[in-house]
């Protein structure tokens, strides 16, 4: 009903109106990436605070198994799944007091920090030498492609038992191959230049079971103009010029006392 509503009230817009618009695009929305944020986009789980009335973070009408934006709540039928421009990977190495001792995020690992070679595996916990607990999390710097041809920047993170799903993909586009029909050239074409899907399968172990990503090529970028964003945001984001807010679940950026919220939904 809501998207009815939407499209109603921009068939509505007059020609004047709607031209003034294409005029002064952009006018006043030319915000500091600081005032910004950069949403998460993920897999909604059984026990997600996102599927409890109680909890702040509650969508309704979302389910298990549907894909969720963290900043707008924007909702996705998981196994139809969203279309994804990869503009860069990075692996971050994030640093956490454990839960039972208070919880609380203190800072990102640089991959050099010898102390990330001296871990103690303690159950599913990666343990530094000082007591603390290690997160790898690989994250994929996204634009979002919808089928009207809009996009919207996002990360899309591979944390514990999804980061087998990180090395296929990651595999995937490095293996890809193309050819120049001019000059025969075989090239590999650069990260932000092929387009993916990003759907929602189960997987299980003894413990029980869980939803992850699942990925699928569809193939190279064909709007010039989608192009140029892909590359543009990836030469942002390797320039430094991207920050990343706070992340919601995992308390990243918020230094403090306030715990940190495991994947305990998932048994891994």
């Amino acid at each position: 009903m809501a998207n009815a509503v939407t499209k109603a009230q921009e068939t509505a817009v007059s020609t004047d109106v709607f031209a003034d618009i294409f005029d002064s695009a952009g006018d006043g929305v030319n915000f500091d990436s600081s005032e910004m944020q950069i949403p998460f986009i993920r897999t909604l789980q059984a026990l997600s605070p996102q599927l409890n009335k109680n909890k702040p973070e509650f969508i309704k009408g979302a389910t298990a198994g549907n894909i969720f934006n963290t900043v707008t709540a924007q909702v996705w039928d998981g196994e139809t799944g969203i279309v994804v421009i990869p503009c860069c990977v990075e692996t971050k190495y994030l640093e956490f007091v454990p839960v039972d001792q208070g919880g609380g995020f203190k800072g990102e690992l640089q991959a050099s920090n010898p102390d990330l070679q001296n871990t103690t595996r303690v159950g599913r916990q990666e343990l530094l030498p000082n007591g603390n607990e290690v997160v790898k999390s690989v994250q994929y710097y996204v634009l979002v492609v919808d089928e009207e041809g809009s996009f919207q920047p996002a990360i899309v993170d591979f944390k514990s038992t999804m980061l087998k799903v990180s090395k296929r993909w990651n595999t995937q586009i490095s293996m890809q191959k193309i050819r120049n029909p001019k000059t025969g050239q075989l090239i590999t074409p650069p990260i932000y230049s092929t387009m993916w899907r990003l759907v929602v399968v189960e997987e299980s172990n003894d413990k029980g079971s869980w939803n992850t990503w699942g990925v699928e090529r569809i193939g190279l970028v064909s709007n010039k103009d989608i192009y140029d964003e892909a590359k543009l945001f990836s030469k942002s984001v390797t320039s430094g010029q991207v920050r990343v807010a706070a992340d919601p679940e995992q308390g990243v950026g918020k230094p403090g006392p306030s715990s940190r919220v495991k994947e305990d939904e998932i048994p891994f």
